[in-house]
Order: C-alpha cells, then structure tokens, then sequence
C-alpha cells in the first residue's frame, strides 16, 4: 500500500496491483462444456520444469507459453469476441472512477482465541476478576447437555477466501499494467488476487 494525491490535493490510501498483462488459454462454449466462459492465465515466467504433462499439453494446445496462474470468467456472448491468444492489458478492461471488487486469500494467522477471531470483548480486567479473555457460559449444563453447532469458539483463523466489494479504482497505469485501487486488498504482498467489476 501507498497514498497519491487526488486532483483536489486530497491523500487518498491506495493499494498497487501488478494487473497483467493476461493472455486467453482457452475459451468455454455453451456447446460442448454447457457455460460460456474464458480462461485466462496471468503472463509470468514459470520455468518448464515446473509445469506438469497435463498442463503442458494444455498450453501447447492454445500456443502459448506456459502461465503460472489460471482463473475463469464467464462472459456473455454479446461481449467483445476474445480469441484464444489474445492479450488482455488493464486499460482495456477498467478506467479510472470504475468499481471493482477484489477476490484473495486473507492472511493467516494460525490458532487464534475468541477476542482475536471474534471479537468477544472479554471480562473486567479488575478487582480479583479471574475472567478475563475466557469465552464464558458455551450452553446450559442440564438441558440440552451438549455444545450447540455453530457455536462460536477459538480456532483456525485467516486462510480463507475473502471478497473486498466496491473499491474505486484510482488511477490506471497502462505501460506497467498497474492498478491503483483505492483502500486495501486481502492478501499479504506479493499475493495473487482475482479483480472483478462490481
């Protein structure tokens, strides 16, 4: 993340993204694979020896040199006809002012209590309290005996497939295919995100 004045001189909180440029794998017809579709791969180099067979001859079918990441999106068929080949550069598909939401892998933060995950707020902090960050009563002892499901509890956090939803895009690079989107972005740096229009 970073900050850039806007045309009022206002500092506006913004996170880069390395957006492109992607090249069309392969395109889903409503024919033979029942959805509309094109898969797109993220130009990166990947050493051959790191692709497996199956992928290789998945890549050498469209005649492109093999991507290191792949993600579909569906589209409509009254929308601009891609080939498969054909580059897809940032300006061509957001501008400045647009709205997109941003799909990535939260950070993961490994075992974590109930104030952490859940923000329970915990007892009094004084005066012979012995409850301090303990979850409190998880159900009654004599009726129904058991822990319901779903109850809210310490565990596994972060790790987990988040959407941020309406970001403004800020300013569009189009010789380094750099997104400038306004606020953050899951993810830790250098991580893939998936940016959708919202």
């Amino acid at each position: 993340m970073t900050q850039v004045f806007d045309e009022n001189g206002t500092v506006v909180p913004v996170t880069v993204i390395k957006a492109g440029p992607c090249v069309v794998v392969q395109k889903k017809m409503k024919d033979p694979d029942g959805y509309e579709a094109v898969q797109l791969g993220l130009v990166e180099f990947v050493r051959p020896s790191r692709v497996n067979k199956p992928r290789t001859g998945h890549f050498k079918k469209a005649g492109i040199p093999p991507c290191r990441i792949l993600r579909e999106f569906q589209v409509a068929a009254s929308e601009t006809p891609l080939k498969v080949g054909d580059q897809i550069l940032v300006n061509q598909v957001f501008q400045a002012k647009d709205k997109v939401d941003v799909l990535g892998t939260s950070k993961g933060r490994g075992f974590a209590g109930l104030i952490k995950r859940h923000h329970f707020g915990g007892g009094a902090a004084s005066h012979g309290s012995m409850f301090h960050r303990a979850p409190g009563s998880i159900g009654a002892s004599a009726y129904p005996s058991r822990v319901l499901p779903g109850m809210r509890a310490a565990g596994h956090m972060g790790s987990e497939k988040v959407t941020t939803q309406n970001l403004s895009v800020i300013r569009v690079q189009e010789q380094e295919n750099i997104l400038l989107v306004k606020g953050a972005v899951p993810g830790a740096n250098g991580k893939y995100v998936v940016i959708k229009k919202a």
